[in-house]
């Protein structure tokens, strides 16, 4: 048996991908000022950040004294002194005593600020024939268009028998304004097998390749640009295969981050698990391949807090790979604070940050303040940095993922649907920060 390691390019190996059956590369180019920058010297102390505060200022950090009270279309509406009083001051903020769009629920005024004066939910697309819309969301700044994995689709193709007869869809939404665009298929020179989750990455994206019964699983980049060429990044832990990677994340100093839950096992398209279910950081300018984090049912989410040094996590054992539900296991999302030492960083202080009340959060994000946004079971929750549930959007059906737009804007996957939220132009995404 071959093991497929690591092998830095030489001279005598032009195409940098070493000797195994499963090739993997990646390439010096990587490695960047930004990230030696970034970086701490050998000590203890982590990298300073800029202080973040919310949209009101300092003064929110004030916890008021409020009630609750239930409206007649059973949406929350807050209402105390010091929301009221701040919607005075500011007459462009909608007022916590005014009627509640329906879609917005509003557990603490804070979130007003994040929804704006007038925040939208509507729907872009409706496609009964198959749930195009789950997964991925990477908005790609450059040419304004969104790439989108699907969930899993019936595929009859001689091919799909490793994949137990289910492929999965790229799709790619360019946009010219909120409401016209253009939907096309990403049809790759390579196949990507059942790819999942994404990032922006360079000029492209990174997507989670979960593998087949014979393909591996691992990380691919896809040039957003046509033909969309793919290259495999990783595609092993030393020798030893992933279990089918779920969701990815790049830090600041270049390395990549991801997931790496037995769903695709679960649902028969992988083999049998060789790893335990952890998260991995790569560093693609050494070929570094490490283990940050162990001990969950089934992670599946990450992402930064914006000043990075906080890591989120989800966990959603609630769900497992058969559709079956068992509401005593984890619906949850951890925070990490990152830590530096000899250079490196790695996750300590693990504590529960938030229980999700409806289904399991799945994909998450952070804005430009901080404040954590999820996928769950009835739309996207929102937390302030605290761990404070200070908004709902209500989403038919649910939402596993969504991505940010520019100027407060948001996508959301709901299966066979694809829609859109508008919130302030303040209100941006930590990863693109537009």
């Amino acid at each position: 048996m071959s093991h497929h390691l690591w092998h830095r390019p030489r001279t005598a190996d032009p195409d940098g991908t070493g000797h195994g059956t499963h090739k993997v590369s990646f390439s010096d180019s990587s490695k960047s000022s930004k990230r030696d920058s970034s970086r701490p010297s050998t000590n203890n102390s982590r990298p300073s950040s800029p202080r973040l505060l919310s949209p009101r200022g300092d003064k929110d950090r004030e916890r008021p004294r409020s009630t609750q009270r239930w409206s007649d279309n059973r949406v929350w509406q807050r209402v105390n002194r010091q929301s009221e009083a701040l919607w005075q001051e500011s007459p462009s903020l909608l007022s916590p005593n005014s009627p509640q769009p329906r879609p917005f629920l509003i557990y603490h005024d804070s979130f007003l600020n994040l929804l704006g004066p007038s925040p939208t939910l509507s729907l872009l697309i409706t496609d009964p024939r198959a749930p195009y819309f789950h997964e991925a969301g990477v908005f790609h700044l450059q040419s304004n268009t969104l790439f989108i994995t699907s969930n899993q689709i019936p595929d009859t193709s001689p091919d799909a028998v490793t994949t137990q007869n289910k492929t999965i869809v790229i799709t790619k939404i360019e946009f010219f304004s909120p409401t016209d665009f253009t939907r096309d298929k990403v049809r790759c020179p390579e196949r990507n097998y059942m790819a999942n989750g994404g990032t922006n990455y360079r000029d492209g994206l990174i997507l989670c390749a979960q593998g087949s019964l014979r393909e591996p699983s691992g990380l691919i980049y896809m040039e957003a640009k046509r033909p969309h060429k793919t290259t495999t990044l990783l595609n092993n832990y030393h020798g030893r295969p992933f279990n089918s990677p779920n969701d990815v994340v790049v830090h600041s100093d270049g390395s990549i981050w991801f997931t790496d839950p037995i769903y695709g096992y679960e649902q028969g398209f992988r083999p049998k698990p060789q790893l335990p279910q952890h998260v991995y950081r790569f560093d693609p300018a050494t070929g570094d391949i490490r283990v940050v984090a162990d001990g969950f049912g089934r992670p599946n989410g990450i992402c930064f807090a914006p000043n990075e040094e906080t890591c989120y996590i989800t966990d959603t054992d609630l769900i497992h790979g058969d559709g079956t539900k068992v509401h005593s296991r984890p619906a949850t999302i951890y925070a990490y604070s990152i830590y530096w030492t000899n250079d490196q960083p790695y996750l300590t202080n693990k504590r529960l940050f938030a229980y999700a009340d409806t289904g399991a959060p799945d994909g998450i994000k952070c804005d430009v303040y901080g404040n954590v946004y999820a996928g769950c079971g009835d739309g996207i929750n929102v937390w302030n940095s605290g761990g404070m549930l200070v908004g709902k959007i209500l989403i038919e059906g649910g939402c596993a993922n969504f991505c940010f737009g520019r100027n407060g804007e948001m996508w959301c996957f709901g299966e066979h649907k694809l829609w859109r939220v508008k919130m302030s132009d303040e209100t941006q995404g930590a990863l693109l920060g537009v």
